[in-house]
């Protein structure tokens, strides 16, 4: 059978049909007893009657000692990648069980077939399809098998060596002692780190004497600049956090991979520890570098975005103290377009530095872009309408601050015309907030806008039966206005009938607020309402509307000579 096989092998090994006679070469004297090993080759299978479709390649690995030796991947007489892995394993178990284990060589044959020997006996041989892929060419790759081979066996050997196991065991509890301390000591270092963080900031806060606002102690009593912030603190406390327990990580890798590396079973897990933290922080000191150039062109961009709106804010806060103007931009949408100037710049920027920040042509970083636009276009839609009912309000000059409006049911004085919202101060000391969307829909009485110099209108109505002469009503309400301090002496107040209603007359008492009368209006029309009261009741004139149920005998009419009433010339002068 071994005769059979060893002719079989120097067939395949012969050059084709053909080609010039020449004496085969000869095969180490253990090549018959190593092919023999595996056993008599199996009939070949009849040729089918049609064509079988196409199977994968079938591999096979050849490991020893956890450490993968080669991947075979060619039929060598008619025996799969995995028949020969298994034929490889044995061989190489029985040479570690005789001792036999060096020296590792290599035999070279006809045809790129090659075999790895160990002790003079071959266990296993190489195709050019085993070694493709291996190396530039195919001696290399196959050197490169054999050293792993060698390697592989010296490993084997000294696994079962106990004085080397025990020597091993020794280095690892050593190391190990020596990584717990370096752990105890970043702990400890960490700790006291966070304690000086408490005790600097709690000095800090009693130089201040604010709890809310820490100092310097050496500043404190100069007044300087706040030094220490809680959150700035918290801050600190986190990020010294965080590089102790990134030490105390890598210490503890690199304890585990030196005590894999120290015993021959586990050397091939520690040797792929290594080398992934190897390359982890190669990976990472290249994302650095390369994002470097990046980083700077977006760095650039944004300084040139903040030059441009430093320059864009200076210019338009001149026009906005009362500078020249600039076209249709006044004092009033100075404000205004210097923020949407601002907001519409920085977008701008972060458009083009975009495609330059690390990791920007990810699908992760695609993906969180998509998801948050589509966060935004859901929930903005409320914020964009609040933010273009501001700019509509804001450019189309409906408010200004310090004017006193009404819109729907608030009155007070304009406190701001923001982007969201309108803020109002009533005169019952508190502030009011308006969705400017709500305000763009409501309308605006503005008593502030038709009145020189900043004053504001002061109105009052009453209503009279027809029994009191409307003169008479007038000059009541005229002496009301001129004993009000908040009511400015000119222009001349006036009075208005604005109905004839079926019981009664309406008037309306008109006048401006004087200019070193109190902001808030409210306290102004007190005032004014409470002289209306005194003076009419000085006159024995009822404020009463009447209401009657049947004509009463005589007309209610007033007689010619009661249409002059005690305050006639008084009337008369100041109509003059």
């Amino acid at each position: 059978m071994a005769f059979a096989l060893a002719a079989m092998t120097l067939a395949l090994l012969s050059p084709p049909a053909g080609a010039q006679a020449q004496e085969p070469p000869k095969a180490p004297a253990t090549l018959a007893p190593a092919l023999a090993a595996q056993g008599p080759a199996p009939a070949p299978a009849p040729a089918p009657a049609q064509t079988p479709p196409a199977i994968p390649p079938q591999q096979a690995d050849v490991y020893l000692n956890q450490r993968l030796l080669i991947t075979l991947k060619a039929h060598l007489l008619e025996r799969s990648p995995a028949d020969r892995a298994a034929v490889a394993q044995g061989l190489l178990a029985q040479a570690i069980e005789r001792g036999e284990t060096e020296p590792v060589t290599l035999w070279s044959g006809p045809q790129g077939l090659r075999a790895v020997e160990v002790g003079g006996r071959p266990v296993f041989y190489l195709a050019s399809a085993d070694l493709a892929g291996l190396a530039a060419d195919e001696a290399a790759a196959a050197e490169r098998v054999r050293l792993r081979v060698q390697q592989a066996l010296a490993e084997a050997q000294e696994a079962r060596d106990p004085r080397r196991v025990g020597e091993a065991m020794a280095r690892v509890v050593g190391t190990g002692l020596l990584a717990a301390a370096g752990v105890w000591a970043v702990l400890a270092a960490r700790r006291r780190g966070d304690i000086l963080l408490r005790l600097r900031s709690m000095q800090a806060q009693q130089a201040s004497g604010d709890p809310g606002r820490l100092r310097h102690p050496s500043a404190a009593a100069s007044g300087g600049v706040s030094l220490w912030l809680p959150q700035l603190r918290t801050v600190l406390s986190w990020l010294l956090a965080l590089v102790a327990w990134g030490a105390v990580l890598v210490t503890v890798d690199l304890w585990i991979t030196y005590g894999l590396k120290q015993f021959a079973y586990t050397r091939p897990w520690g040797e792929a520890s290594e080398q992934w933290l190897l390359q982890t922080l190669r990976r990472f000191v290249l994302a650095i570098a390369d994002a470097v150039p990046g980083l700077v062109t977006a760095a650039l961009i944004f300084i040139g975005a903040r030059l441009l709106t430093r320059a864009l804010g200076a210019l338009l806060r001149r026009v906005e103290q009362g500078g020249p103007t600039l076209g249709w931009i006044d004092a009033d949408t100075a404000g205004p377009t210097r923020r949407v100037g601002a907001i519409v710049v920085w977008l701008f920027a972060l458009a083009l530095a975009y495609p330059f920040l690390p990791g920007s042509s990810s699908e992760a970083f695609k993906g969180v872009s998509v998801l948050a636009g589509l966060m935004f276009s859901f929930g903005a839609s409320g914020v964009v309408g609040q933010v273009v009912s501001g700019l509509s309000l804001m450019y189309s000059r409906a408010l200004r601050p310090g004017e006193y409006v009404r819109i729907g049911q608030t009155e007070g004085t304009v406190a701001m015309v923001g982007m969201f919202a309108t803020r109002l101060h009533t005169g019952m000391g508190e502030e009011v907030v308006l969705p400017n969307a709500w305000v763009a829909g409501q309308s605006v009485h503005n008593f502030s806008r038709l009145v020189a110099g900043g004053a504001y209108m002061l109105q009052a109505g009453v209503t009279i039966g027809y029994a009191t002469p409307w003169r008479q009503v007038h000059a009541l309400l005229l002496e009301a206005a001129r004993r009000t301090p908040g009511v400015a002496a000119q222009p001349d107040p006036f009075v208005v009938q604005t109905a004839l209603s079926d019981f009664y007359v309406e008037y309306r008492l008109c006048a401006h607020g004087a200019l070193n009368a109190p902001r808030r209006r409210a306290e102004a029309l007190s005032a004014l309402h409470a002289n209306i009261q005194d003076v009419f009741n000085e006159n024995g004139v009822q404020i009463m509307s009447p209401h009657y149920r049947s004509d009463p005998a005589q007309p209610q009419v007033v007689a010619p000579e009661d249409w002059a009433p005690p305050l006639r010339a008084r009337f008369e002068a100041d109509s003059r």
